[in-house]
């Protein structure tokens, strides 16, 4: 896993574009406030970094990866 000790994380979105996100591990699995959203959109994530589907992320989070 790769990306400073796996604190950063790409999420894939439905329509094919891939986002960078920070993970803050001490909050809980099912805080918003746990994924902070950082980068541009890419088409191929770096191939060391963890995938994340947007599916396993909170509501409020969704929205957000689709504003970027």
């Amino acid at each position: 896993m790769g990306g400073k000790h796996g604190k950063y994380a790409y999420v894939q979105r439905s329509d094919g574009w891939y986002v960078r996100i920070r993970v803050i591990k001490s909050r809980a699995e099912d805080d918003p406030e746990r994924y902070v959203i950082l980068g541009p959109k890419v088409r191929e994530p770096p191939i060391t970094y963890q995938v994340i589907r947007e599916e396993e992320l909170p509501e409020e989070i969704v929205y957000k990866l689709y504003q970027v």
